[in-house]
């Protein structure tokens, strides 16, 4: 077994002491991560480096894949992340869905997941949680999933590990197509429930971008239940472009009036999340406190996000 990263240690002492690391009066923890699992064309290295990924593959990545996680060396290495840390729920975005592979042709494939895939095989997120996860993904949106870890709890609803538009969720009119918020009700197995809202917030900052977060984001708010977990990549800094985005402000505000308090870090002093300039990826909560960290997953130069990695405990 390799030496763990040094950002996973902390995770590695949770799971080894287990519920033992938590006092006579504090319930167990749980962990919880949000995953934009993307790239970008404009990440790749002018020359192909020993790894095997550079501006020819990004450019493949870009017009056939999505630029969702699809590379295999950096699947590998996402699998190997995901199976030190073992979570409890997981949210991504722009996860490759495997079977594109169908209509991808033989040239655009190799270095790639669609190499090897065959059909029937494991998608992308059921491959790199490993067996004992549920996976749900949005209405018309197989890139963006919830998962649970089965002895954690249920996704309500999904009765196999793999339900494809398996949560609850429309898409905002003339916002695109598929529902860019989505919700499941979980089961845990102590047979509490918890809505899970999952947000990947449309991009850019034009008028109509802001309108259709801000939409996007009311979803969320109008959807929720007695036990919440929101999280997500929003696509916007709630504090940081506070000023000059009505999404970031509409948020701010229901997130306040809702009381939905952030677990993750936000402020003009909080690290970057994304491409090292904005803090758009978050985790917020009704009933938990804990504390996030970012993550590192590859050194191959391939996520323009950091997964927000969550330990939390119930109030």
């Amino acid at each position: 077994m390799s030496t763990p990263r040094p950002d996973l240690r902390w995770a590695l002492l949770y799971l080894l002491a287990g519920t033992a690391a938590c006092g006579p009066d504090e319930p167990p923890a749980f962990v919880v991560v949000t995953f934009n699992s993307g790239t970008t064309e404009a990440l790749a290295h002018d020359q192909a480096p020993d790894d095997g990924y550079g501006s020819a593959q990004a450019a493949l990545s870009d017009e056939f894949y999505g630029d969702g996680l699809a590379w295999t060396a950096v699947v590998d290495e996402t699998t190997a992340f995901f199976a030190t840390l073992q979570p409890d729920i997981v949210a991504f975005q722009e996860i490759f869905h495997s079977p594109e592979c169908a209509q991808i042709p033989d040239e655009a494939k190799p270095g790639f997941v669609c190499q090897t895939w065959q059909q029937g095989q494991l998608t992308v997120a059921q491959r790199v949680l490993g067996a004992g996860y549920q996976v749900a993904c949005h209405p018309g949106k197989n890139d963006k999933c919830i998962a649970v870890r089965r002895a954690f709890a249920r996704i309500e609803g999904c009765d196999s590990d793999l339900c494809l538009d398996g949560l609850a969720g429309e898409p905002v009119p003339d916002c695109g197509s598929g529902a860019r918020t989505a919700r499941a009700t979980i089961v845990t197995s102590d047979e509490e429930r918890i809505t899970v809202s999952h947000v990947h917030g449309s991009s850019g900052f034009s008028e109509e971008d802001t309108r259709c977060r801000r939409a996007q984001f009311q979803q969320a708010f109008d959807n929720l239940g007695e036990r919440n977990i929101l999280l997500g990549d929003f696509n916007t800094d709630p504090i940081r472009l506070y000023d000059g985005d009505p999404s970031a402000q509409a948020f701010l505000q229901s997130a306040t009036q809702r009381k939905l308090d952030f677990m993750t870090e936000v402020g003009e002093d909080a690290p970057p999340t994304y491409g090292g300039l904005l803090n758009i990826d978050h985790v917020l909560s009704d009933f938990t406190e804990g504390e996030c960290q970012s993550q590192t997953v590859s050194e191959i130069l391939y996520f323009d996000h950091r997964p927000q990695v969550c330990t939390l405990h119930v109030l």
